[in-house]
């Protein structure tokens, strides 16, 4: 859904606005609000999450984030999931984990609702790579789907139950197959 502004809105002056329940983005020089969170896609993230910081939080390799808005390249999305190398996290003065990203994830992960466009969600991750995210996944429930793609490389598809999800090479440990991905959903 597209918000119309009585007046159009610079990057700076939406990030002035207070946040929206469902979150805003600025994309384009529009305000677009994200579909509220449904059943499967608050199923997958909430097992998603712990699965990757199981793995890359415990060394310090990397840390996944929920909704975390994300501001670069003239946008400010706010992805299901994204993870940054624990190098580019970013710090405040006290060494604590800062409030504002004012750059792309090392990986983002998106979880199609079904009232969202998958172009949309497609040209955020697109977006994502051009400015250095090492991979990007969105991961249709409805069709128990992960399309993957990587910086100038074809996009790849996973469907069957046996297929090994890639990772980036950060989160080589994890090894998650569509069906354990969809498995969540019976939980």
């Amino acid at each position: 859904m597209v918000q119309a502004p009585s007046k159009t809105l610079t990057l700076a002056e939406f990030l002035q606005l207070p946040e929206t329940k469902p979150a805003s983005e600025y994309v384009d020089g529009q305000i677009v609000l994200k579909p509220m969170p449904q059943g499967k896609h608050s199923a997958i993230q909430g097992e998603f999450l712990p699965a990757i910081n199981g793995v890359v939080k415990p060394q310090r390799i990397a840390r996944a984030f929920p909704e975390l808005r994300c501001t670069f390249g003239g946008r400010s999305t706010v992805p299901d999931i994204v993870v940054f190398v624990w190098s580019r996290i970013p710090r405040d003065d006290n060494g604590e984990v800062a409030n504002t990203f004012p750059a792309a994830p090392d990986w983002t992960i998106e979880i199609l609702s079904p009232d969202q466009s998958q172009t949309k969600v497609t040209k955020n991750i697109l977006h994502c790579l051009k400015h250095g995210t090492q991979m990007g996944w969105l991961i249709d429930p409805d069709e128990q789907t992960v399309f993957v793609f990587r910086p100038k490389q074809e996009m790849e598809v996973f469907d069957a139950p046996d297929d090994v999800l890639p990772m980036p090479s950060f989160a080589s440990e994890l090894r998650l197959t569509i069906g354990d991905l969809f498995a969540w959903l019976l939980e």
